[in-house]
């Protein structure tokens, strides 16, 4: 390659490097400056000439609030019974129907029963044949008696006769026992219901030679009303339910679902465990409920809410009301100039999407329940009207999103 083509290739390349340099420092220019220029009317239009942000505006309200605590639960039966066989024998009849209710007392099963039967026919006869004997020795006795005055006989024949009545007196009475004995071990073949409450699942079939050893039984029966709910609590509630009068029962308690949407039966606190479990730091406690709709199920878990007390006039706003930042929660209040302030508050609990606040509001107060993410302090707003879809969907979204918090404060 000749000198003069290197030299022209150089050329080129400095041409060409030159002539982008120019039009990218050019359109760099240009971009930088239509940036600057939007981001200033950008700013100027949202804190001063700007449009007002449009937000759904609420008044701060006074209305009676319980206030409450809540714990996980778990139904329990108020009995529970597993029914067994107290004699050996075969089982001749099953007289229930799995998942039926039963009362006190009710036949369920039958032993067959006439080993038990011939056991207190033996014993009748015992007895018969023991009081006959009885007669004979207070016939003899009787004469002996008079024997014995005309001394025809000397005392110890006559104290024979006579202990000998006694002895047949002891087996007559033994006799009565061995009959109450059978009696018993023959009403045993006929097994009964203990309790009131629910039949379980059959766990013997007809036929089978069962035992009083058995560890398996016949049958389990659960009561099912009333029932009880043992749920448990942090041990920092203690103090707060015993200033209600917790610890003699009585306090109000609600059974909800797991997704705390319904409540599934009202009952009262019945008792409150004697000791805190130090391994968790949670106090137990054992709620009654009626359970006439059967809506709960031994073994089934539960939301347990403790209601404490109600709290007259309380300050109360819609929960999406409420906001959560870096220093806390805080509301917008509308101001009387159509700007907005940013305020903090305490909030005691969240419940059905309305938030009972302690402090930082004040009743009457206009605040922003939609639209938040676009303020800023000292913003103008317009009010407007939620669209009917946000009226329809916003409840179910807030409360998935908000979970309930209990602080207990009176």
């Amino acid at each position: 390659m000749s000198k003069r083509l290197i030299l022209g290739i150089i050329g080129a390349l400095v041409v060409l490097i030159g002539w982008w340099s120019y039009h990218h420092g050019a359109s760099s220019d240009q971009t930088g400056s239509t940036a600057t220029s939007g981001t200033s009317g950008g700013r100027g239009g949202g804190r001063a000439g700007g449009g007002a942000v449009p937000v759904v505006a609420g008044k701060v309200e006074e209305k009676d609030t319980p206030i409450y605590l809540d714990g996980l639960g778990t139904v329990q039966a108020f009995n529970t019974v597993t029914v067994h066989t107290r004699v050996d024998g075969e089982l001749q009849k099953v007289l229930f129907t799995e998942g039926q209710d039963v009362k006190t007392g009710d036949l369920l099963a039958v032993i067959d029963p006439r080993p038990f039967q011939a056991a207190l026919d033996q014993a009748i006869a015992k007895k018969a044949q023991d009081e006959a004997q009885l007669g004979n020795a207070k016939v003899t006795l009787a004469r002996n008696t008079d024997l014995l005055k005309k001394k025809v006989i000397d005392q110890q024949d006559f104290d024979t006769s006579k202990y000998q009545g006694d002895q047949f007196q002891a087996a007559v009475q033994a006799d009565q026992a061995a009959i109450e004995a059978a009696k018993t071990q023959l009403d045993y073949t006929q097994i009964k219901s203990p309790i009131d409450g629910r039949i379980g699942v059959r766990l013997v079939d007809v036929g089978n030679i069962v035992h009083a050893a058995d560890q398996t039984g016949i049958v389990v029966i659960t009561q099912m009303h009333p029932i009880s709910v043992v749920f448990t609590l942090p041990e920092q509630n203690l103090q707060e339910i015993l200033n209600q009068g917790g610890a003699n029962g009585g306090l109000k308690v609600s059974a909800l679902d797991r997704g705390n949407t319904s409540t599934l039966d009202e009952g009262a606190l019945a008792v409150v465990d004697n000791e805190i479990d130090q391994t968790t730091g949670t106090l137990k406690l054992k709620a009654t409920f009626p359970n006439d709709q059967l809506q709960l199920w031994p073994g089934k878990f539960v939301n347990a809410r403790l209601i404490l007390t109600t709290r007259k006039g309380a300050t109360v706003v819609p929960s999406s009301v409420v906001q959560r930042g870096p220093q806390g929660t805080y509301a917008y209040v509308i101001k009387t100039d159509k700007t907005v302030e940013m305020r903090p508050i305490k909030v005691a609990q969240t419940e059905a999407n309305v938030a009972l606040i302690d402090s930082g509001l004040k009743a009457g107060e206009q605040v922003v329940v939609d639209g938040q993410y676009k303020l800023q302090p000292g913003a103008h707003v317009e009010l407007t009207t939620p669209q009917p879809s946000q009226q329809t969907r916003s409840p179910q979204l807030r409360q998935s999103s908000h979970k309930t918090v209990s602080s207990g404060k009176p």
